[in-house]
This record gives structure tokens, sequence and C-alpha cells, in this order.
């Protein structure tokens, strides 16, 4: 039984996954739109709000785990500068998902995961 098992394995072993998940959520927070597979739009999804959240934040404490999870110091520079300040306002929801036709070599679903504009 599945009770309580959240996310997508995606067919990759444990360490594969969470890398991948750290390179996208740093991918879509330094380009602030990238085009992936749906379901690794979905998973990224809470990561990338979680992390924007951090920058809200804005204690020392908030950005060594934002650090400690995208690992990209100039990313993590631009949450807790440029995107907490855009997103101040806003109590969540900094991500859109839009679905685009499916890719041409194998068929799968694609998805353009993207940071709402703030103000």
């Amino acid at each position: 039984m599945r009770h309580q098992v959240a996310g997508r394995k995606l067919h990759r072993p444990t360490g594969h996954r969470i890398s991948m998940f750290r390179n996208l959520v740093a991918d879509l927070l330094r380009y602030e739109k990238i085009t992936t597979t749906e379901a690794k739009a979905k998973e990224i999804r809470s990561l990338a709000e979680k992390t924007i959240t951090l920058g809200k934040d804005g204690t020392l404490h908030a950005r060594r785990q934002a650090l400690a999870f995208v690992r990209d110091e100039e990313v993590v520079k631009k949450i807790f500068d440029s995107l907490a300040a855009r997103y101040a306002e806003r109590p969540g929801g900094y991500v859109r998902i839009t679905k685009l036709k499916p890719r041409l070599g194998d068929g799968a679903d694609m998805a353009r995961i993207e940071l709402i504009p703030g103000g």
C-alpha cells in the first residue's frame, strides 16, 4: 500500500532524481522559464515555491537552507534579492505550468514551467 507516499520516482535512482530536481529548480529560478516534461514540471513546482518562500523569509538560516538545496550562490542571491521583493505581497502560487504539444521523439507530454510576473 502506498499510503502517504508522495512524489514521482520517474524511473530514476534516488540520488539521480534529487540531483535532477535541484538542477531543474536552479534553472527555473535562473532563467524564469524552462520547458520539460509535464511530470517533472509538476514535481519541481512545490520545490521551487518552497525555495522562493525561503527567500521571502530573508534570514541567514533561510539563506543557508536555500543554498543547501540549490547549491548555486548566484541563484540564491537572485532569490533573496529580486524574487523575494517581487513576491513580497503574494501568499504563494509563484509558478505557472502550461501544457505544450507532445515531444516528437517519444510522445512525452511536455510543459513549460515559468515564474509568474509579480508586482
